[in-house]
């Protein structure tokens, strides 16, 4: 459940919140460890309740102290905003995600502006000649007030959405500062913080590699530079003024963050910035106008700027293991020269339908998140030639039928879900070489068909492709002969009507008349 608390980023939360009775989920979802992989039978085996203690034996070895009454009792006590906060959010249901996020607030937006224009023409509206001003006062007053009461009713949806974005962001930061106050508890308990554990004041000088590189700048042009595995602390605001730059390495540091003033590296193409301990990009990211490689990976990043999207030169975005939950709303229908997103190592549960506007994309990267789907548009990807969406586990468990018109694809993997059947259209992928399909619980194609290889499941699929078209052929041949039968049938019917009508319209006219016209040849006398 998204409430829970995820025992990696809070494992002693998650530990104390299982021991209280009333929070313990019925059926925990199977948590899994990135750098160990659960086994292929501990992920096809049924989940089965148990107690908590034997989920999580690890952490009990590292806090024995855990284990001590007065200590959980104490933690309890110190936990009580979130357990009320987790049920709250419980009967609320699961946080929106980011797009439908945006789109609320689009549409609040929207009935705002809307309102106005409403309100503004009520004001400016002319009083009839015969209207007392009281009166027409209180008309307007009368109108104002429904315009108001419509644009609210309208409202209540999208407000609902942004509101419960807000609690879950709100929950967030509380799961945070709670682990917090119980690692201080264990602290205190423990009455000890091993030297070890220190660590050093953050040095606040510059270092020396960087104040030379700033010196070596300011005497001739450089356009390459290399601070990799440092060990820096942060970057002076001057490494802005670096115009020349075209090359940045200052990967495997210890940055928090990113100076604003990097938008002044003007003619920078290439930035890797990975293993560090970045929790945000500046926003002043997107001025880069001529970066082409972006390396991220390896941060504390929750969320992307949306500037990012302004980064309209970008080749290649490696966002790959950090925290985040989504990304930006408008990230495909901006970045249209992408050919490499890796995303992999994250916790993002769907991909922006901009996505499918990635026109260049050949290279995407997805696999260990919490993917409940594709959008529906992912067929639009026609120069797609690598996707990887393993290990999205339960969340994963079907693809849309647009999957087949992926016609550049080459390798896919889709192994450690929970995908049933692929989709009928899976047979056009005609330029498919790799297939990687173990742990699903397949029915369709049969797993003999897949251990036999890509190929034998691509046969499979288009003869079961061809037997669904002969299938609605057959149908609508049916459909046909039955049409043309009661086809006939009417005409027949409709032939019988117009001649049975036509005698009686004869019929009529000799019989009912009641002046009719003598033939004189009846009058001659014989």
């Amino acid at each position: 459940m998204a409430m829970d608390p995820n025992p990696k980023r809070f494992p002693i939360l998650s530990y104390v919140l299982a021991r209280i009775p009333s929070l313990s989920p019925r059926s925990p979802r199977t948590e899994t460890d990135i750098e160990q992989p659960a086994s292929p039978m501990s992920r096809n085996a049924p989940h089965h309740s148990s107690h908590p203690s034997s989920s999580s034996p690890r952490i009990v070895d590292h806090m024995p102290h855990l284990s001590d009454p007065k200590l959980l009792a104490s933690m309890t006590s110190a936990i009580s905003d979130v357990a009320k906060t987790r049920s709250v959010l419980k009967n609320l249901g699961e946080r929106p995600d980011h797009e439908a996020v945006d789109t609320a607030k689009a549409k609040l937006a929207d009935v705002e502006s809307k309102l106005s224009t409403k309100l503004q023409e009520i004001v400016l509206s002319s009083r009839p000649a015969d209207v007392e001003l009281l009166e027409w006062r209180a008309h307007l007053a009368q109108q104002e007030n429904e315009c108001r009461e419509a644009a609210d009713k309208e409202k209540q949806v999208y407000k609902a959405i942004v509101q419960l974005d807000a609690m879950h962001e709100a929950y967030e930061k509380m799961l945070k500062e709670a682990e917090e106050r119980l690692v201080k508890i264990y602290e205190s308990a423990e009455r000890r913080l091993p030297e070890e554990q220190r660590l050093d004041p953050v040095n606040e000088e510059v270092n020396e590699d960087v104040a030379r590189i700033l010196q070596e700048a300011n005497e001739k042009q450089i356009d390459r530079v290399s601070l990799s595995g440092r060990r820096l602390r942060f970057l002076p605001e001057q490494f802005g003024r670096i115009r020349g730059l075209v090359v940045l390495d200052i990967s495997c540091n210890q940055l928090k963050i990113i100076p604003d003033s990097i938008s002044g590296l003007e003619n920078l193409e290439e930035m890797n910035a990975s293993s560090n301990l970045l929790g945000s990009l500046p926003d002043t990211i997107g001025l880069l106008q001529k970066l082409k490689l972006l390396n991220v990976s390896g941060n504390k990043l929750h969320a992307l700027p949306d500037t990012i999207c302004q980064c309209r030169s970008l080749v290649e975005l490696d966002v790959s293991f950090n925290s985040l939950t989504y990304l930006p709303t408008n990230i495909g229908h901006e970045l249209v020269n992408l050919q490499k997103l890796a995303i992999q190592l994250n916790k993002i549960r769907s991909l922006p339908s901009s996505v499918c506007g990635m026109s260049s994309l050949r290279y995407l990267d997805a696999h260990f998140n919490e993917l409940h789907g594709l959008p529906q548009a992912i067929g639009k990807l026609t120069q797609l030639e690598y996707l990887n969406l393993s290990s999205n586990f339960t969340d994963l468990n079907e693809l849309p039928q647009t999957f087949g018109d992926l016609s550049s694809l080459r390798e896919l993997d889709l192994s450690n879900n929970q995908i049933h059947s692929l989709p009928d259209t899976f047979g056009h992928l005609e330029n498919l070489k790799k297939l990687n399909l173990e742990q699903n619980p397949l029915e369709t194609p049969p797993m003999e068909v897949v251990n036999k290889g890509p190929d034998a499941v691509r046969t499979f699929m288009s003869k079961r492709w061809l037997e669904i078209l002969e299938e609605e052929d057959s149908k609508r041949t049916l459909a046909v002969e039955e049409q043309g039968q009661t086809g006939w049938l009417t005409r027949s019917t409709s032939w019988v009507k117009t001649y049975v009508s036509g005698v009686t319209e004869t019929v009529s006219g000799i019989v009912g008349s009641p002046k009719s016209p003598k033939d004189p040849f009846l009058d001659q006398q014989l």
